[in-house]
């Protein structure tokens, strides 16, 4: 009985342990959470809480776990395969939207103020933190967070530790998100872009006709001035499209799991 006991509690601690690989891969990459603003500590008592949580429920069988160490470890690298796939998509989408409002701000003369992002550590254009970080509130508020964590408890019942079956299409997926990107960033950006570029032209009309005009000069207020202003008229179609591109990538976690577990083509 003693043994039985041993043993069925060695076999379940290797099961919370890969669906602690899996969440913990996913709350260390995804947006949000991969912020460097958030503790370390913090991440991973979220994703020890998260998955003390899934484990008693989780939709797989514990006998399917293997005896030998190397079997083990493999399932885990397999798992921190999968958690960065999932967490990929994510961060693909909020990639688009920070490359249109990059391509935004240099346009409008914003390169040279730039601050440090909290989240990445690295060197950003004002307008793109701002938006950026209007995205990640308004992603919290509308709790796709929550989705997120839905779709990784589904992931365990549709690809559970030890079915991963790398296919081709994987890549086709991943190109149809980045894709998404692209279409994303026009979306967000095309209104501010397409004014800056009237703008463009006139001054450079205004610069042949009146060349006493410092153009240089001038340029630089009307193309902050008129890159705020159409930036505030975007904003009232923002989330809408976010939300749209969200949904979208929250929808295409399941059919990417089920195409590596190798059920999808």
């Amino acid at each position: 009985m003693e043994s039985d006991l041993l043993y069925s509690l060695i076999v379940h601690y290797k099961v919370f342990i890969l669906i602690l690989i899996r969440i913990s891969t996913m709350l260390f990459f995804m947006p949000v959470f991969s912020s460097a603003t958030i503790p370390v500590q913090i991440k991973a008592a979220m994703a020890l809480i998260i998955s003390l949580m899934l484990a008693p429920i989780a939709p797989f069988s514990p006998k399917s776990m293997p005896d030998s160490l190397l079997g083990f470890f493999l399932l885990v690298i397999a798992e921190v395969f999968t958690g960065m796939s999932l967490s990929l998509i994510l961060r693909i989408i909020f990639a688009g939207l920070q490359m249109a409002t990059q391509m935004a701000g240099f346009q409008m003369g914003l390169s040279v103020a730039s601050i440090m992002d909290p989240q990445s550590a690295a060197q950003s254009i004002v307008i793109t933190e701002f938006i950026y970080l209007l995205a990640l509130v308004l992603f919290l508020v509308s709790d796709a967070h929550h989705l997120v964590i839905r779709a990784i408890y589904e992931s365990f019942a549709i690809l559970p530790p030890g079915g991963l079956n790398l296919r081709e299409p994987l890549a086709a997926i991943i190109l149809k998100i980045t894709g998404e990107m692209f279409v994303l960033s026009v979306k967000m950006m095309a209104p501010v872009m397409a004014i800056l570029l009237f703008a463009q032209v006139a001054l450079g009309i205004l610069a042949k006709t009146v060349p006493q005009i410092n153009m240089l000069m001038l340029s630089f207020g009307i193309n902050i001035a008129l890159g705020l202003i159409f930036l505030g008229f975007t904003l009232q179609i923002f989330w809408p499209i976010f939300a749209r591109s969200l949904e979208e990538g929250i929808k295409i976690m399941p059919v990417t799991i089920g195409i590596m577990a190798g059920k999808q083509g």
